[in-house]
């Protein structure tokens, strides 16, 4: 009787539990209790066979109220999931935590059922340098939505190098370095992708401890959550990059200078692959990552990324590239190497053909995929023999630096995509993105991961009415109209290399050549720009905080594009020595800049006060909170803390940014250009460079506060900025 008991109280747990672990075995549940909570009963997920054994998903109504998605994994049905909202519920999920979900009060039905596979199957996210103009300061909450999204958004292969400080500070410390070694060899937060990419050493370091040990408990928290939903995460490996300090316990190390774009003290050395050394770390570091993070046994290798070799012989590269992978099978024997294939486009003077192809044909084919990191602009395929036959990944870059200029030529870079698609050769394995920021145009990145699956998106007019009617939440002509006339002006036309709204970069009388910050005309009429703003303010009764979003996003670059005219008045008065117009033409600058920074004051997304008090919460103690601030100033600014080339490389147009960086600059421009014509004396631009230089160097500095919570209201301020700039910018 007591065993029977027992058994009953057994089954009766096994039964409990069931239902537990069937709800866990399939975590797309934990999406919709995430975004869609209100009707997590009603929203069903099945697992079913692919007779093609490529993604798919199912997605129809059952009678009773209740949506069945079915699909052949998590990912799968997260994306059929994702169709439903998009098509039916006419809703828009942001990669950013702190913008809300807006679903309809009842379930749409679906008339018929909808069944898509995917196209390809790898579909990449992320770039080295997000992790630095857009992660630094992120918490889990902000890490939880951008899985989500990249869930929903048919994303199976995330870059995941989060917290791999921890497991070099470990290896390095194994290896006989001392704590101030290590963490002077690591930069600041901001700048530890590009430490990471052998590019940087020591700039802002040393590393607190404090941020190290943030990142390593957060990454197992990423690294779970993807892999709980069937991703498989990219971590890294060792390329060859060492701290300088090595030679102190091994004085035999072959190690060389990489010639990078950084001078002096922060170059990064390497170690060279034939060196026994080398095996030695690589194991270490593998092993070391693998205890704290587990492994999906593909590697982030990039030992030659935007720097120089100690050689261009091709039989070198060949050995550099064989060696890699040689150290890296020898630690996991299941290890592969994903590589970005910029080096070939930054570089593509040093990289010969003959080069490419030693470095290539060094490694077993099934040991290396590349990334085609910037095929909207050059696509590496083409030149190399679709890489000689490696598997690849088609990715679309379109942001650098985290700017938030409207930019994104869809129709082109659609256009390429079907083509490589048709013609890239069975070696194209996924569709990508390799975007530096994540901010304004998110269209551009669901657009591109919507055509990784069988999708009628290829007409962009239908699909931007579409995403129109997503922004809003209906069918409003207006909305509709305004999206018609981005996709004509700036979706279809807007240059790759987007030019740089001119409110943000240091002050000049034209834009600058051959320098990355060149800011030559926008390549669309701004008046159709503004058209489309006072159309998406003409919706009808809208509260959806996307639309809201929008009408602020649209109105900053009506006022950027703008403001490029009124330099160029500037400049012609100066060059005319009219005072008059120079006076009035500098006030009107200045009242633009203002307003520009009210305007984006109304959103938490573009606060640069926001940066910042995520920045300082890493701070233990008010040291080390101003030592995250300068850090995040740093980065939306300078970069280095001194004149450099990477100066206002991740500028932005932001609330507060605006007003007390980019507004006094142009002030101290004004400033002088205006006591020179008084005093009939050329401008000295001497003195200029060197009075901003001092502004800039300052303000990083700078411990003032700004707002971190948004001040009024986005579409009251809009209209109110739309009938004063009506007849300025309207003729």
């Amino acid at each position: 009787m007591k065993h029977r008991i027992l058994s009953i109280a057994v089954i009766l747990l096994l039964l409990v539990s069931g239902c537990s672990i069937r709800k866990e075995a399939n975590p797309v549940t934990g999406i919709v209790e995430r975004i869609a909570p209100q009707f997590a009963d009603d929203i069903l997920f099945e697992q079913m066979e692919s007779p093609s054994g490529r993604d798919l998903f199912e997605l129809e109504s059952t009678g009773k109220g209740k949506i069945v998605i079915r699909g052949n994994n998590s990912i799968s049905m997260a994306m059929g999931f994702n169709h439903y909202l998009k098509y039916y519920c006419m809703t828009s999920v942001s990669w950013f935590a702190d913008q809300p979900v807006q679903l309809p009060e009842v379930l749409p039905e679906v008339p018929e059922k909808i069944r898509k596979e995917a196209r390809v199957p790898k579909r990449f996210f992320l770039n080295y340098c997000t992790f630095g103009y857009t992660m630094p300061w992120w918490q889990w909450q902000d890490w939880e939505r951008l899985i989500d999204w990249m869930a929903l958004n048919g994303i199976n292969m995330p870059l995941a190098i989060t917290g791999q400080e921890s497991v070099w500070y470990n290896v390095w410390k194994d290896f006989g370095l001392a704590d101030e070694e290590i963490r002077n060899y690591f930069t600041g937060p901001g700048q530890l992708p590009w430490h990471r990419m052998s590019i940087v050493d020591q700039l802002e370091g040393p590393l607190p401890h404090s941020y190290m040990e943030h990142q390593q408990e957060l990454q197992k928290k990423i690294l779970e959550r993807e892999r709980d939903l069937g991703m498989t995460p990219v971590l890294s490996g060792f390329s060859g990059h060492v701290p300088q300090q090595l030679t102190r316990i091994y004085p035999e190390a072959k190690l060389s200078v990489l010639g990078a774009h950084l001078e002096n003290p922060y170059s990064c050395y390497m170690l060279d692959p034939v060196d026994p050394l080398f095996k030695k770390i690589q194991k270490a570091f593998i092993n070391e990552q693998t205890r704290l993070f587990g492994t999906d046994h593909i590697y982030g290798i990039d030992p030659l990324n935007e720097v120089k070799p100690p050689s261009w012989e091709p039989e070198y590269l060949a050995d550099l590239s064989n060696a890699i992978y040689e150290s890296m099978v020898e630690a996991d024997p299941e290890a592969a190497g994903l590589q970005m294939g910029w080096l070939f486009y930054f570089s593509r003077d040093h990289w010969t053909d003959e080069r490419i192809k030693a470095y290539l044909t060094a490694v077993p084919k099934e040991r290396m995929i590349m990334l085609d990191y910037f095929c909207e602009n050059t696509e590496v395929w083409k030149f190399t023999e679709s890489f000689h036959s490696r598997p690849y990944i088609w990715c679309h870059l379109g942001n650098f630096g985290g700017n938030t200029v409207l930019a994104g030529n869809l129709k082109e870079s659609g256009e390429r995509l079907e083509n490589a698609l048709i013609h890239g050769g069975e070696n194209l394995v996924g569709i990508g993105s390799t975007l530096e920021g994540l901010g304004v145009n998110p269209m551009v990145y669901e657009y591109i991961f919507e055509k990784a699956w069988e999708s009628d998106g290829t007409d962009l007019k239908l699909w931007f009415n579409q995403w129109a009617d997503r922004r809003c939440g209906n069918k409003d002509d207006n909305v509709r109209e305004a999206w018609q006339i981005l996709l004509k002006n700036v979706y279809s036309s807007v240059p790759t290399l987007a030019p740089i709204t001119l409110t943000n970069i240091r002050p000049s009388f034209t834009a600058r050549d051959g320098d990355w910050i060149n800011s030559p005309p926008v390549g669309y009429s701004n008046e159709d720009l503004f058209h489309a703003w006072e159309l998406m303010q003409a919706a009808g009764d809208q509260t959806r905080d996307a639309w809201q979003y929008d009408v602020v996003n649209i109105g900053r670059q009506v006022l950027g594009n703008h403001f490029l005219k009124l330099r160029d008045r500037f400049t012609a008065s100066y060059y005319n020595r009219d005072l008059v117009s120079l006076k009035t033409t500098a006030a009107e600058m200045n009242d633009l800049l203002m307003d520009m920074d009210r305007l984006l004051s109304t959103r938490h997304s573009f606060l640069l006060g926001h940066w910042i008090e995520d920045a300082r919460m890493f701070g233990k103690d008010a040291a080390e909170a101003d030592y995250y601030e300068r850090n995040a100033r740093l980065m939306v600014t300078t970069w280095t803390g001194t004149v450099h080339l990477v100066n206002d490389y991740a500028n932005r147009n932001w609330a507060g940014l605006t007003e007390s960086f980019y507004n006094p600059r142009w002030e101290m421009f004004i400033h002088d250009v205006v006591e020179a014509v008084e005093n009939e004396v050329p401008f000295d631009e001497k003195v200029f460079f060197d009075r901003v230089t001092a502004f800039e160097i300052n303000w990083a500095d700078g411990t003032e506060k700004h707002a971190s919570e948004p001040v009024g209201n986005s579409v009251e301020i809009a209209k109110e900025l739309t009938v004063k700039y009506r007849l300025k910018i309207i003729h």
